[in-house]
């Protein structure tokens, strides 16, 4: 909350992630620059692309759904001092148990039923899968980073097997998939969205809770309090342990619910589409944000315009449809290196206070 007493780390906290964003800009625009392109011409397409007119910008929302559920997967365990970066694992992980549970018996229920079942099955898969990382964390000391890191290729490959073997519609010849999910059941697009589907209400909400559970309850204070020094924390008397395994969990919850969303309202089905790197671009998303929820859920429609752009670029400037990949990469380099620089400026430092004339000559 901005407060008189507050208002230069806050106007910190919003400049250098923004100069950091122009700085990483002006490097896109000398790669462009190198690739033959024009960079104002790059710079025109991805806003046309992304919120140029109001079917490009829905485009980007629809983009932007998946990036804020998974880029709390990295902004939670951040309150308590962990980097978790198994956000692709995670949704990947979410999506096989989504689409298991839409497969079943449940396909007779009322199309609400399946959706909620399917939402609550995706949340425990994502949940148990980063759940058993924080559990690495505190039982074993197994660095959180790697191991969340390692466990996505794991997913990745266990959805391949799946779609491969057990779960393969023999149709699916030349893209191994599972069998379609029924059209009844899938998410149907927001009424005054209509390309865009009921995942954004999602995010949105998933935000918003992530926001107050972190900064206006009993159980995010104590994870702030762990993360800003655990030794402390221990000799309050905070359950540090049960906080790591209760905030992994959460965290892998909502990218599970953004693997459900991903099968039930775009793919239908489980295959090797559901690894679209939204998990990767949800880190890139957090970090931009500094972990900030409601802030996460503006970066992420940022960032979902910026990949509504990869095909236009493809097609009008004859760059790479990966181009975009070297901004976002470009974006989180520039993003951690700016880490760097917080308390360094004078201007957003708190002036010292003067001391009393009587007491420096009493002092002297």
């Amino acid at each position: 909350m901005l407060t008189v007493g507050n208002w230069r780390k806050t106007l910190e906290a919003i400049c250098i992630p923004i100069a950091a964003l122009l700085f990483a800009l002006v490097l896109f625009g000398i790669f462009c620059f190198a690739a033959g392109a024009n960079p104002f011409e790059v710079y025109s397409a991805i806003y046309q692309a992304a919120f140029g007119n109001w079917s490009s910008f829905q485009n980007s929302l629809l983009r932007a759904a998946p990036l804020m559920l998974t880029s709390l997967c990295t902004a939670l365990p951040a309150r308590l001092g962990l980097v978790i970066i198994g956000n692709e694992g995670a949704l990947v992980i979410g999506g096989i148990a989504a689409t298991i549970v839409g497969l079943s018996s449940l396909n007779q229920a009322p199309a609400v039923v399946t959706q909620v079942s399917m939402a609550i099955a995706g949340m425990i898969g994502g949940g148990l899968w980063i759940g058993a990382v924080g559990a690495l964390r505190h039982y074993r000391a197994v660095n959180e980073t790697i191991s969340s890191l390692l466990m996505n290729y794991i997913a990745i490959a266990l959805l391949n097997h799946l779609v491969g073997g057990p779960m393969r519609d023999p149709s699916s010849l030349n893209k191994p998939s599972s069998y379609a999910i029924p059209d009844l059941d899938r998410l149907g697009t927001i009424p005054l969205f209509p390309r865009v589907h009921y995942g954004l209400i999602y995010g949105i909400f998933a935000c918003v809770i992530a926001y107050f559970l972190i900064q206006r309850t009993t159980f995010g204070f104590a994870a702030r309090t762990a993360g800003g020094n655990v030794k402390a924390a221990r000799i309050a008397g905070l359950p540090v342990g049960q906080l790591t395994l209760a905030i992994c969990f959460l965290a892998g919850s909502c990218a599970g619910l953004a693997g459900m969303v991903e099968i039930a309202a775009v793919h239908g089905r489980a295959n090797e589409s559901l690894n679209a790197n939204y998990g990767y671009s949800g880190i890139l998303v957090a970090f931009v944000a500094r972990n900030n929820p409601i802030a996460a859920s503006i970066i992420a429609i940022l960032f979902g315009g910026i990949l509504a752009s990869g095909s236009i670029l493809q097609r009008r400037l004859d760059l790479p449809d990966a181009t975009v990949f070297v901004l976002q990469g470009l974006v989180f380099l520039v993003v951690l290196y700016s880490e760097s620089l917080y308390g360094r400026f004078k201007i957003f430092k708190e002036p010292e206070p003067k001391m009393p004339a009587t007491s420096v000559i009493q002092g002297g």
